[in-house]
C-alpha cells in the first residue's frame, strides 16, 4: 500500500473513530472550543498529488457514479480536476446541477478538504441499505442537519444512507476540490502566475469596471498593485484557473454553487460590490439561513462588512468574486462560506468537523436545487425592480 492509501485510511479510520467520540459527548454542529485533545497528532492536509491519486482511485472503484476530468491546466503545469457525481455519470442529463468548489486561495486549506471529503462520503455510501448507525433500533432517525431529531441528546447521529442515493439519482454534483492547485502546493494565497499571482477570487468579469467609478471605496490601488495579496489580474478571466471555471459553467446547467474559503464560520452572497438587494433576495435569504441552521454558520445578509441596511446603496467589498459573477451573468443562487475560527487549523477535531457539519450543508444544497429553478422564477414574478440595478 503506498503513502497515498496509508493517508486515505488513516484518515477515514480517524474520523470514524471521532465521529464515535463526537456523538458520545458533545454537539457534533457546535464543537466547544475547549475539545482539544494534545495529544493528537496534528491534521495533515492533503497535497495536490495526495488528492489527485486518491481521486482516481475512486473513479476507479466508483466509476458508475463518479468520472474524473480536467478542465484546464495551471501555469505550473498541474490539472484543474473535476469530480462529477451522478447516476448516469457520463451523460448530460436533463437533472439539476450544483458546483461546489474549494481553493480558489491555495493557502485555505479546510476549503479542499471539506469537498475531498464529501466526495468520499459520497461514493462510499451510494450503495449501502439504510443502516441503524447508533445501534438503537431505529433508522435514519437523526440526520446530518443540525438538530437532535429523535430527542436523544445527540445530534446527526443517524444519517441516511438513502438519502445520498436520492441526491445522486436526481441531480448533477460537480466538485471542483482545488481551482488553485499551484497556491495550494506553494501554500500561497495567490495562483503561480508569472512575477507576483493573482488573487483568482478577484478575477471574474461581473462588474469589472466598478474599481475605476469608485477607487476608493474598492481599494483600486491594491488591486492594481501585482505585489497585493488582493492583485485582481490585467484582465477578467485572465487566469487560467479562472478561465477554466468560466468555460466549464457556461457549457453546464447550474442552479446552485457554494464556493467554500476559510476562515471565520461566516457566509456571504452577491452583491459583493453593493449593498442593494439581488432580484432574488428572498431565495437567498431562504437558503442561506438553513444553512445556517446545519452549520451554526454566520449569515451576513448585509455583505461581508455590514451591518445594517442602507436607504441609499452602499459601495465596497469584493468585485471579482465567483460569487457575484455566477449570479450577475447567469443568476445562479451562489454563496461564498468561510469554514473554521481559524486559519488551516491542525486540530484534526475542528477540521472533521467542518468535513462532517458541510456534508448536511453540501446535501441540503443538492435537494434544494431540486426546486430552485421554480423558486427563482416565482421570486422574480413578486417584485419590479428599477432600472437603476442594471446599473449597480
Amino acid at each position: 500500500m503506498d503513502v497515498n492509501s496509508v493517508k486515505l485510511v488513516s484518515f477515514l479510520l480517524t474520523c470514524l473513530f471521532l465521529m464515535n467520540v463526537v456523538f458520545t459527548t458533545t454537539n457534533a454542529s457546535s464543537f466547544n472550543d475547549s475539545y482539544v485533545d494534545i495529544n493528537v497528532v496534528p491534521y495533515e492536509y492533503f497535497t495536490y498529488p495526495e488528492m489527485t491519486e486518491v481521486l482516481l482511485e475512486l473513479e476507479k472503484n466508483y466509476s458508475n457514479i463518479m468520472s474524473l476530468t480536467s478542465i484546464g491546466m495551471t501555469y505550473e503545469g498541474r490539472d484543474i480536476w473535476l469530480v462529477k457525481l451522478s447516476d448516469n455519470v457520463e451523460e448530460e442529463e436533463d437533472e439539476p446541477g450544483v458546483l461546489l468548489m474549494g481553493a480558489h486561495h491555495g493557502n485555505e486549506k479546510p476549503s479542499f478538504e471539506v469537498v475531498i471529503f464529501f466526495i468520499q462520503y459520497m461514493v462510499e455510501n451510494y450503495g449501502k441499505e439504510n443502516t441503524d448507525n447508533d445501534e438503537d433500533g431505529q433508522i435514519n432517525e437523526d440526520p446530518i442537519d443540525g438538530d437532535d431529531n429523535d430527542n436523544d441528546g445527540l445530534i446527526d447521529e443517524d444519517p441516511s444512507e438513502g438519502r445520498v442515493r436520492e441526491v445522486i439519482d436526481n441531480t448533477q454534483i460537480f466538485l471542483i476540490p482545488m481551482v488553485n492547485p499551484d497556491g495550494v502546493e506553494a501554500n500561497t494565497r495567490k495562483n503561480r502566475a508569472p512575477n507576483y499571482g493573482v488573487d483568482l477570487n478577484r478575477n471574474y468579469g461581473y462588474k469589472w469596471y466598478f474599481p475605476y467609478v469608485l477607487p476608493e471605496q474598492y481599494h483600486l490601488e491594491w488591486l492594481l498593485e501585482e505585489t497585493s495579496q488582493i492583485y485582481r489580474g490585467e484582465k477578467p478571466f485572465s487566469e487560467n484557473e479562472t478561465s477554466a471555471v468560466k468555460n466549464f459553467v457556461e457549457t453546464h446547467n447550474i442552479g446552485i454553487s457554494l464556493s467554500y474559503h476559510d476562515y471565520g464560520e461566516w457566509m456571504i452572497f452577491p452583491w459583493m460590490h453593493t449593498s442593494m438587494h439581488v432580484p432574488h433576495e428572498s431565495l437567498f435569504r431562504s437558503i442561506g439561513y438553513n444553512i445556517s441552521r446545519i452549520n451554526n454558520y454566520d449569515l451576513r445578509i448585509y455583505g461581508q462588512y455590514g451591518t445594517q441596511e442602507y436607504i441609499i446603496p452602499r459601495f465596497c467589498g469584493a468585485p471579482g468574486s465567483s460569487e457575484n459573477w455566477l449570479y450577475g451573468e447567469h443568476e445562479i443562487i451562489a454563496y461564498t462560506v468561510e469554514l473554521c475560527k481559524y486559519r488551516a487549523p491542525r486540530d484534526i477535531t475542528q477540521v472533521l468537523d467542518a468535513c462532517w457539519k458541510h456534508v448536511g450543508v453540501n446535501l441540503y444544497i443538492c435537494e434544494r436545487s431540486l426546486t430552485v429553478e421554480n423558486e427563482k422564477e416565482d421570486v422574480l414574478e413578486s417584485i419590479n425592480y428599477p432600472t437603476i440595478f442594471n446599473f449597480l
